[in-house]
């Protein structure tokens, strides 16, 4: 296809980009934020057995996300593009794979089989599946734009995308999924209220109904993916690199990762980012039915913390081009460690000022969300330059496979923390309750994981990562030359 044919970078590249993270989260949120409260409180498993669960399907990631990230790289140029025809063909399995998991219908089987049917459904999802459509689509944001505006602009509407499946999955499960019970103590007897002589009631989340919502969720992924395929256009074609792909073997790609402080760095940015994030996320659903005895309020005060990720939405950008993506992020992080500190030490009784709280430290994260995918376009054209050979999908699977890490430490931590502050699966079951000193823990876990997790986040990215905004507005200089020098060596 000739240059003079291709359509401009514009709105429907946006949108459709938008609508792949919507895809994706779809399934994503569902796991990193349900998966565990699904698998306790419905199908009977103890905590730190998902979370086990979890971690040991991140070293089946290991082959999985680097092995689709070469298939990525040597991948034919199409007519739709290099990563586009992954979308098309994987956003089926995905769908079918994450709808698997969450069968209530099988909550009486043996606890064995039950680990073992998690574990076989989950490895299918995340790291087949989800693997094959997330790698080629964050590979693709390097080639829909070489220009650095347009890239933040990626970056800026796939955090939307995520921001608006989050809506749906962590507002919509909330309000559906809860049943209110009668609370009852240990002689099966009702709890009643000391002041009023009321009975107490808790909320116990019914495992039929959050099939059905795991369904229509899967649905509803198939349609955004369509609708990413068709909507964007894939411009970006550096002509040196296909022939050298063909030369560089996994081996020199993975030297070449260990000596790269950029990525090294993000990596472990990464991993601590989604520690903080998916802490908070998961343990929200304890906070509120168990914290605070009122689960069918965490869909409408979710909406009220997506209010500082609206406001990151729109702050991010200009920052970003004024201070750099790096140096907005310490400051966001920070921010956003603070927020959560000052509301453990707090500690407040009512749900609404734990609400407000939430809010401020989800504006700080937000920032560093709107700008974290265009932090790896960053570290892609640094690997070009430091290497020679430009690696857009083992970049980005080295980076997948970070977050997954981060997902899978934040699970297992949430379920080994929560199993020793002594959270008990079979009361949350029967509605008999927690004790308080559990609903302490609870507490504690979801403000003090976070707080250290962002710190750590805000240091790591200002001691460490080496892409600062003058390096990297010279590194879009260089690259700029020396693709347009390729593409004048290679004009027919």
């Amino acid at each position: 296809m000739e240059n003079s044919k291709i359509k401009p970078f514009g709105i429907k590249d946006k949108l459709g980009y938008l609508f792949g993270d919507f895809g994706n989260d779809f399934t994503f949120i569902l796991s990193s934020s349900f998966l565990l409260k699904f698998y306790t409180d419905v199908m009977g498993v103890e905590a730190a057995v998902v979370g086990i669960v979890m971690m040991v399907a991140r070293f089946v990631d290991a082959f999985t996300d680097v092995a689709m990230g070469r298939i990525c790289d040597r991948s034919k140029f199409t007519k739709h593009g290099k990563f586009k025809p992954w979308i098309r063909r994987m956003c089926g399995p995905v769908a079918i794979a994450s709808f698997l998991i969450y069968q209530s219908s099988l909550a009486n089987l043996p606890s064995a089989a039950k680990i073992a049917y998690l574990f076989v459904t989950y490895i299918l999802w995340g790291s087949v599946f989800y693997t094959s459509i997330n790698i080629p689509y964050g590979s693709m944001a390097s080639a829909i734009s070489n220009d650095p505006g347009d890239r933040q602009s990626l970056s800026t509407f796939r955090t939307m995308g995520g921001m608006l499946a989050g809506a749906f999955v962590s507002v919509g499960i909330p309000m559906f999924v809860y049943d209110k019970i009668p609370q009852l103590d240990e002689a099966g007897q009702a709890v009643l209220d000391p002041v009023t002589g009321e009975a107490l009631t808790v909320d116990v989340m019914n495992g039929g109904k959050f099939t059905l919502i795991a369904g229509v969720f899967s649905v509803l992924a198939v349609i955004c993916y369509l609708l990413c395929f068709y909507l964007t256009t894939e411009r970006v074609k550096s002509v040196a690199t296909v022939e050298a792909q063909q030369n560089n073997n996994v081996l020199a790609m993975l030297k070449n990762a260990v000596k790269n402080r950029a990525l090294i760095s993000i990596i472990a940015a990464s991993i601590v980012m989604l520690l903080a994030q998916l802490t908070m996320q998961q343990m929200v659903n304890y906070v509120f039915p168990d914290y605070y005895g009122d689960g069918q309020k965490q869909g409408i005060a979710t909406l009220a913390m997506g209010a500082g990720m609206m406001i990151a939405a729109v702050i991010s950008k200009p920052l970003v081009k004024k201070f750099g993506k790096a140096e907005i992020s310490v400051v966001s992080n920070l921010f956003a460690g603070v927020g959560s500190f000052v509301l453990f030490l707090v500690r407040p009784q009512s749900i609404w000022v734990y609400v407000a709280f939430q809010a401020v430290a989800w504006l700080g994260l937000g920032v560093f969300s709107m700008v974290s995918w265009a932090l790896i376009t960053d570290v892609i054209d640094y690997s070009e330059i430091k290497n020679g050979i430009r690696e857009d999908g083992s970049v980005y699977a080295l980076y997948s496979f970070a977050r997954k890490l981060g997902q899978a430490a934040s699970s297992g931590l949430s379920g080994a923390l929560l199993t020793m502050i002594g959270y008990n699966e079979l009361a949350a079951q029967q509605g008999l309750g927690q004790t308080q000193a559990v609903k302490d823990g609870i507490f504690n876990i979801s403000t003090l994981v976070p707080t250290v997790g962002f710190v750590l986040l805000a240091l790591i990215l200002w001691f460490w990562y080496p892409l600062k905004k003058k390096v990297v507005d010279k590194n879009v200089e260089i690259l700029a030359a020396k693709h347009a020098a390729e593409t004048d060596g290679t004009a027919e």
